[in-house]
C-alpha cells in the first residue's frame, strides 16, 4: 500500500477542506504540520478526538504546529459535524473548528497517503481511513508516523508531548528518554563526545554508573 516513511517530503497536494481549497505545502508555510486522518463523519470515537484536538488547538499553535484533519465524507458533512463536535466540547453548535477537515469522499488521498484499514469497512464495504497521525517539520518531511486502528482513539495529549520532544531534539543534541515530559532530564545523544557536551551543556552532563562500566547513559538538564 502506498505511503510515507520517515524522512519523506510530503505530497503537495491540493484539496477542499472546511476552510477553502488548499495546496498542502502552502498551507505548511514554515510552520510544523499535524494531519490526523478519520474514519468518517458523525462517527463516535471521531468526534471525542475532534473535540480533544479542538480543545488543544491553542497549545498546538504556541509550538508553531498548524492542525489540519482528513475525512472521507463531503466538506458540506463536516461542517456539519462540526457542530456536533463543538456541542460535544460544551460549546455553542458551530460551523467552525480551528483547524480545516480536508474531504476525501473517493478516497484518492487516504489511499495515496496509505491510510486505509483494510479490516474496518463501512456498509458499502469500502475501507475506512485508519487513525493516522504524521507530524512534519518546516521542511516539510515526515519527522513521525502514528497508525491507531479505527476502533482505537488517539491521546492527543501524548501527541503534543511528542511534538515538544522532536522539537526540542531537532535544534539540541539530546534525546527524550522514556516518559520524558517538557522540563524533565534530557540524555546526550551517543554520537557526541564527552569534552563536546561538556562545552554544549554548562548545567552539567551526569553520568549513571552500569555494571558493563560503559558510560552511555549520560544525562543533562533540559536545555533553553
Amino acid at each position: 500500500m502506498p505511503g510515507l516513511l520517515l524522512g519523506d517530503e510530503a505530497p503537495n497536494f491540493e484539496a477542499e477542506t472546511t476552510q477553502g481549497r488548499i495546496r498542502f505545502h502552502d498551507f505548511l508555510g514554515d510552520s510544523w504540520g499535524i494531519l490526523f486522518s478519520h474514519p468518517r463523519d458523525f462517527t463516535p470515537v471521531c468526534t471525542t478526538e475532534l473535540g480533544r484536538a479542538a480543545k488543544l488547538a491553542s497549545e498546538f499553535s504556541k509550538r508553531n504546529v498548524k492542525m489540519i484533519a482528513l475525512s472521507i465524507d463531503s466538506v458540506q458533512d463536516h461542517l456539519s459535524w462540526s457542530k456536533d463536535i463543538n456541542a460535544y466540547n460544551g460549546e455553542q453548535p458551530e460551523e467552525k473548528l480551528p483547524f480545516p477537515i480536508i474531504a476525501d469522499a473517493n478516497r484518492e488521498l487516504a489511499v495515496k497517503l496509505g491510510m486505509l484499514d483494510p479490516d474496518e469497512r463501512d456498509k458499502d464495504g469500502m475501507p475506512l481511513t485508519a487513525r493516522v497521525v504524521f507530524v512534519f517539520g518546516p521542511d516539510k518531511k515526515l519527522k513521525l508516523s502514528i497508525l491507531y486502528p479505527a476502533t482505537t482513539g488517539r491521546n492527543f495529549d501524548e501527541i503534543l508531548r511528542v511534538v515538544d520532544s522532536l522539537q526540542l531534539t531537532a535544534y539540541k543534541k539530546v534525546a527524550t528518554p522514556v516518559d520524558w515530559k517538557p522540563g524533565d532530564s534530557v540524555m546526550v545523544v551517543p554520537t557526541l563526545p564527552d569534552e563536546e557536551a561538556k562545552k554544549l551543556f554548562p548545567k552539567g552532563v551526569f553520568t549513571k554508573d552500569l555494571p558493563s562500566g560503559k558510560k552511555y547513559l549520560r544525562y543533562t538538564p533540559q536545555p533553553e
